[in-house]
């Protein structure tokens, strides 16, 4: 029986393929489809890292609809483990398994599904060992933690013919979609800019210290593909993000990522051909925050286009009327559009149409979660299955991560630069330096 449940979610995967491939709809009736699935059609499912991230899987896993079992809680702190079994006890009436080493749960073959939700470096070499073991991926944004290993996801991810979904779940919001859609049906004319935002009050982070590692934790786990080094206190419970680049993408990685991604796809481009930084830390200037707080970011694309990132970390002013969100601006009016709404306004900037959604997906809070988030798993789950195709195919998703990379690189290096929007590359000597990282010895992610 697990043989034939395996072989139908492979079989039913490749079609899957298929169809986002050549755009053809999967003729199979809902009621013949009906007709086949049962126990053969219950997708496994293991989450590897238990942080913030976690209560955006809940409710998908929980849902009958979804047909899933949670076969794996897996995260190198022992609490982490600990309170997500138990928050899960409000949606599954089962115990999952509780691991340490996401490895083990890899070996496993009853595994379908691998949700890698852990910190940005372990991305790509966690999705990346998941495919090997023949999995599918669902892994949170940022998708990668460099241009290095965004090129190797999408390669893996043709190469082991495996679903890859980022967690760009804006993706799957249906006012998005309506539009976006109507965007490229000429309602604005031809959209030509776009400005991606986000604006937070984070506050003081503390500076680092050596310090011992904490009960419970497998800090060289933890590090797994950067180099290592010893243990500093506030590390590994969410600062990495702002410690340095061996672990995080600044916020550019952290929340650009969704807008961004909204922007390229209002204005249907790819890579772009330019991109300039004005970049900073404006806050707290003696505190341990070891990047920018604060940048404006601009990328040219051809036919004139262009994106623009406003990305405060530690100032909320209101810029824009809201905590995040996109604006995108064509030849015949413009479009507000966040996780919530979108307005729609004529040249002379007089509203049209806004409509909200009853959407509850969260905005700037820490973690978050809500009914985008469900669909956007969900998808994954349906794609598998051979009923949809993935909102965030990683082929197209990698792209708006690389704009992250970008402008983090150009902020690291001081200086804009030129890009190939063909292949990505970078034509600048010092930006191409910072093209990949150096790994911990073994753990190279490589197909």
């Amino acid at each position: 029986m697990e043989n034939n449940r395996r072989d139908f979610i492979k079989k039913t995967a490749v079609a899957a393929l298929g169809v986002s491939l050549t755009g053809k709809v999967n003729a199979m009736s809902a009621s013949s489809y009906n007709n086949i699935i049962g126990a053969n059609d219950r997708i496994n499912v293991a989450i590897a890292g238990l942080g913030r991230r976690l209560q955006a899987f809940k409710q998908p896993i929980g849902l009958k609809e979804s047909n899933v079992k949670l076969l794996y809680l897996c995260d190198v702190m022992e609490s982490q483990r600990l309170k997500a079994l138990d928050g899960f006890g409000k949606y599954i009436d089962y115990k999952p398994t509780l691991e340490n080493d996401i490895r083990n749960v890899l070996d496993d073959k009853n595994v379908d599904v691998l949700i890698n939700a852990t910190p940005d470096h372990w991305h790509t070499p966690g999705s990346i060992m998941a495919m090997k073991a023949g999995k599918h991926v669902y892994v949170e944004k940022p998708c990668s933690h460099n241009m290095y290993e965004n090129e190797q996801l999408v390669k893996a991810a043709k190469h082991y013919n495996k679903v890859v979904q980022m967690g760009n779940q804006q993706r799957s919001s249906g006012h998005t979609i309506e539009i976006i859609k109507e965007i490229h049906n000429g309602i604005i004319g031809k959209p030509y800019k776009a400005v991606a935002f986000y604006n937070n009050a984070r506050g003081q982070v503390p500076l680092q210290k050596s310090a011992p590692v904490p009960d419970g934790l497998d800090w060289d786990l933890w590090q797994g593909p950067a180099p290592r080094r010893d243990y500093t206190s506030e590390t590994w419970n969410y600062n990495w993000h702002w410690y340095g680049w061996n672990y995080g993408t600044a916020e550019a990685g952290n929340n650009a990522t969704h807008e961004l991604d909204v922007a390229r796809w209002a204005l249907q481009v790819d890579f772009p051909q330019h991109v300039y930084v004005e970049a900073e830390k404006r806050q707290f200037l003696d505190d341990g925050w070891e990047m920018y707080d604060d940048m404006e970011a601009t990328f040219k694309f051809s036919e004139n286009k262009t994106i623009k990132w406003d990305g405060k970390s530690r100032n909320s002013y209101s810029t824009y009327g809201g905590g995040r969100g996109t604006i995108i601006y064509g030849t015949e009016g413009s479009v507000f559009v966040d996780r919530g709404k979108y307005m729609l306004y004529d040249r002379r900037g007089k509203l049209i149409k806004e409509y909200n959604s009853a959407s509850k997906e969260a905005g700037t809070a820490l973690g978050g979660g809500g009914d985008t988030s469900t669909k956007h798993v969900q998808n994954l789950f349906d794609t598998i299955r051979g009923k949809s195709k993935l909102t965030a195919p990683i082929d197209d998703a990698s792209k708006s991560m690389a704009m992250v990379h970008y402008a983090n690189i150009a902020y690291r290096i001081n200086a804009g630069y030129d890009i190939d929007d063909k292949t990505g590359m970078m034509f600048n000597r010092e930006a191409m330096k910072l093209w990949s990282r150096t790994y911990e010895p073994g753990w190279e992610p490589t197909i």
